[in-house]
């Protein structure tokens, strides 16, 4: 029985014919058998010289065939290109192919297509068989008990898309740790590949696909300064970034959230981890979206839900600015009404003018409180969210407010990681600077930068005077 190999790059008309009249051999005479293998026009070349470093062989061109001697021993027998493939098939079997050239280009075009659904479908298969490798620091915190079960439920990557845990945290949290591990695994998740904990910092990240950073610091000024707080969020990046560069995959997302710092947390990871892609390194602000939602929901008594494009601009926990002028209204009860899609700009719907200048002032602080408190259910869902919109795209035309490098955009110093406006599409996010902003606006996004320059400049400072040798 003859076994022959045909191999070429998807794309070429040599391979075409050379595959046509192989099938056509196949079919019409019992003891002849192919085999083929096609590989991506970008791979082929060294594909080729990994197979005849292999096989002793010296062959430069596409198609390359040869035969199969497995069932008598030995390595296979090279028997050429196209041409000589021809000329066999004359000899032995008196066949030869009559492909015209444009028929040659046609099929060539076909198998392309055909090789990449087909790796397409491969790389489906493989995203089942690997999970998504998600790792979560400070993992004792409540925020992370919260965070897991949304992560799971299929609903942030898709229900069939599985998922591997990595809790993080130092030694003295390993108990704490043991016991949300064993009670995400009684929950028994379909989705929930393997949950880990880890207390090893050297050992963090290891073939991470997310990196979800909870770090904080209890800030009590009365304590210690500010700036020494700030050094230690500081310390924290510059043991962190090194180890995601190492050890995380190289298109790793990483997301700084927690109750202070998340903008500084996200500037440092990116000072200290420069290979780290800087679109892929985020700071959450939509639990400060959501939160001014629900309080402008509140006042106009209807449904959070259809409060929409609320930007939260500056810096997400500290000095943030709640901008409202281009905010809607979807399903507001007013003498108008419309398709589902219908909305009303926010501000036309607020009458009270004592409560929109001097109330929501107020309200803002108070709204500070309220989302510096909350250690559950909405900076998890806030995640969540989050990570839906990075993999999935965010809602048509919705505005999302988002901790981003920023690039100059709004005139804001390059640099620093700032809450923006932004929208996600096919896996990536976009600053929306369409948007207009008014003078007020600009006046108080240039102070919250001032204040973000000022922070990262304390902490260069600290870490600087600390490790002199290494800043030179």
């Amino acid at each position: 029985m003859a076994k022959f190999v045909v191999a070429g790059k998807a794309n070429c008309p040599y391979y075409a014919k050379a595959e046509l009249l192989a099938d056509y051999l196949q079919t019409n005479l019992p003891s002849f058998r192919v085999h083929k293998i096609t590989q991506h026009p970008d791979k082929w070349e060294q594909w080729l010289h990994d197979i005849c470093e292999t096989n002793g062989w010296e062959h430069r061109q596409c198609p390359i065939i040869w035969r199969e001697l497995l069932d008598r021993g030995g390595k296979g027998q090279l028997l050429g290109g196209l041409n000589d493939f021809l000329e066999y098939a004359q000899r032995y079997y008196g066949i030869t192919s009559m492909m015209l050239s444009e028929e040659m280009l046609d099929i060539a075009e076909e198998n392309l297509q055909a090789h990449l659904a087909i790796v397409k479908e491969d790389e489906e298969i493989k995203s089942l068989i690997k999970p998504i490798q998600i790792w979560i620091t400070s993992a004792s915190v409540p925020i992370c008990y919260h965070l897991i079960p949304l992560l799971a439920n299929g609903e942030v990557f898709g229900m069939t898309t599985e998922i591997s845990i990595h809790l993080l945290d130092a030694e003295q949290f390993k108990e704490i740790l043991c016991g949300i591990v064993m009670e995400a695994e009684d929950m028994a998740f379909p989705l929930l590949r393997s949950i880990s904990e880890h207390t090893k910092t050297d050992q963090a990240f290891i073939d991470a696909d997310i990196i979800i950073v909870l770090d904080d610091v209890l800030l009590n000024l009365d304590v210690q300064s500010l700036e020494n707080y700030i050094r230690e969020v500081s310390e924290i990046c510059q043991v962190y970034a090194p180890l995601i560069e190492k050890n995380a995959k190289g298109e790793v997302k990483v997301i700084s959230s927690g109750k202070t710092f998340a903008n500084l947390k996200a500037t440092m990871l990116r000072t200290y981890g420069p290979s780290i892609r800087p679109e892929n390194i985020i700071a959450i602000s939509t639990s400060w979206e959501s939160a001014a939602k629900a309080m402008l929901a509140r006042k106009l008594n209807m449904n959070t839900a259809g409060v929409k494009d609320v930007i939260v601009w500056g810096n997400i926990t500290g000095s943030n600015y709640i901008d409202l002028s281009h905010a809607k209204l979807y399903g507001y009860d007013c003498a108008i009404r419309g398709p589902p899609n219908f909305h009303r700009p926010l501000l036309n719907m607020i009458y009270d003018s004592e409560w929109m200048h001097s109330e929501l002032l107020s309200a803002q602080s108070t709204l500070r409180s309220r989302v510096s408190r909350c250690t559950g259910m909405l900076p998890a869902h806030a995640i969540a969210m989050l990570l839906q919109y990075w993999y999935h795209g965010s809602p048509s035309e919705e505005i999302i407010s988002l901790g981003v490098l920023s690039e100059g955009q709004f005139c804001i110093p390059e640099g620093i990681v700032f809450s923006m406006p932004v929208r996600f599409r096919n896996g990536n996010w976009e600053v929306v600077t369409e948007l207009e902003i008014n003078e007020t606006t600009q006046k108080v996004l240039g102070r919250i930068s001032h204040e973000l320059v000022q922070e990262k400049l304390v902490a260069l400072k600290e870490i600087n005077e600390m490790h002199p040798y290494e800043a030179e």
